[in-house]
């Protein structure tokens, strides 16, 4: 059975539900990425016994570098969906993949910055105790907000990232803590 050809974005969302209803995808890729793979850093350096200096170090230039490949494959990646559309003879569904590679880095940054705030604003103590749980509160409340535009509860939406991303985060501190005494 086909399914019915969806319309053409021919313009931006006005309101703020449309807008998230129509950059959800990015901003939920790009926060959940974001939050997990430089929280990867911080598990990853933290399991390997490494300095403080170097989680920053470390965190930061993943922060920017891989929000920008991320950032930039959403735009390549709407960009070849879009010409394989017209070579079938389909019209342009997203004539604007540059807004959903911004919304894409944004998110990724904002929710990537998370597991190094620990490292920057809290003067002493357990920095990694820190950044694991502003990590899963970030994911909860990341998966949570998904429900402004969907149906599922709010609860159910957050734990469901907030149980993907805590395995992801899981496997980080374990490969850190592995390669570090490997390395030995």
């Amino acid at each position: 059975m086909n399914e019915p050809e969806p319309t053409p974005v021919d313009h931006e969302p006005t309101t703020l539900r449309g807008l998230l209803e129509h950059y959800l995808k990015d901003l939920v890729y790009g926060a959940n990425d974001g939050i997990i793979t430089t929280f990867a850093v911080v598990a990853g350096v933290t399991g390997a016994q490494l300095e403080p200096r170097i989680v920053l170090i470390l965190g930061f230039a993943n922060l920017f570098a891989d929000g920008f490949s991320m950032g930039t494959s959403s735009f390549l990646s709407i960009r070849s969906d879009e010409a394989v559309r017209s070579a079938s003879g389909l019209s342009v569904l997203e004539p604007f993949p540059g807004r959903h590679s911004v919304a894409t880095f944004a998110a990724f940054v904002v929710a990537g910055l998370v597991p190094l705030l620990s490292f920057v604003i809290v003067p002493v103590g357990n920095h990694f105790a820190w950044a694991v749980g502003l990590t899963l509160c970030t994911l909860f409340l990341v998966g949570a907000a998904r429900s402004l535009v969907t149906v599922a509860p709010w609860w159910r939406n957050g734990f469901e990232m907030l149980a993907l991303g805590s395995t992801a985060a899981a496997v980080a501190y374990g490969v850190g803590a592995l390669v570090e005494g490997v390395t030995r």
